[in-house]
């Protein structure tokens, strides 16, 4: 079998960006079981309710969706287990000062194979208020007016 090159996108948390503010983000190998790894290659996994911590200086995805193979026996992984991600010392250093801070959490943006590698891109977030959720969506409905206007106007055609 070839040797994949490249990155593959499994999953995407697509709400994460109108939830919260993101900070830094990190890329982050995952430990995971054979089924975990076969069930990701059929590209199913969900972000939705993911989340991060750390426990004893090593950092911890729970509430990811990842879901049991279909061909796997009695060895098939557990759908929703905490799986540990594996970072460098100082980038969980620095994550954990970040996370100290009240309002502060780490999500799960994105999992993706990287040369057949499976990989999760986290980002140190602060959850978001209405009005900041308002004020964005209002915010990109007004640029998107600007550009159809410019586009008119390129054409030639009346406002």
């Amino acid at each position: 079998m070839a040797k994949e090159t490249g990155k593959k996108l499994i999953a995407q948390n697509r709400k994460a960006r109108h939830e919260y503010h993101l900070d830094d983000l990190y890329e982050a190998g995952i430990v995971l079981s054979g089924t975990e790894v076969k069930s990701l290659r059929e590209g199913r996994a969900n972000l939705t309710d993911g989340w991060a911590d750390i426990e004893g200086g090593e950092v911890w995805m729970h509430g990811v969706h990842i879901p049991e193979y279909a061909q796997g026996t009695w060895t098939n992984h557990s759908a929703r287990r905490k799986r540990k991600l594996l970072l460098h010392r100082r980038e969980i250093e620095r994550i954990e000062k970040a996370v100290a801070t009240p309002g502060v959490t780490l999500i799960p943006l994105s999992l993706y194979f990287t040369d057949g590698r499976a990989k999760v891109e986290i980002a140190v977030a602060r959850g978001k208020k209405a009005w900041d959720k308002r004020q964005a969506i209002a915010q990109r409905q007004a640029t998107r007016e600007v550009q159809a206007e410019v586009g008119r106007r390129v054409k030639g055609m009346p406002g």
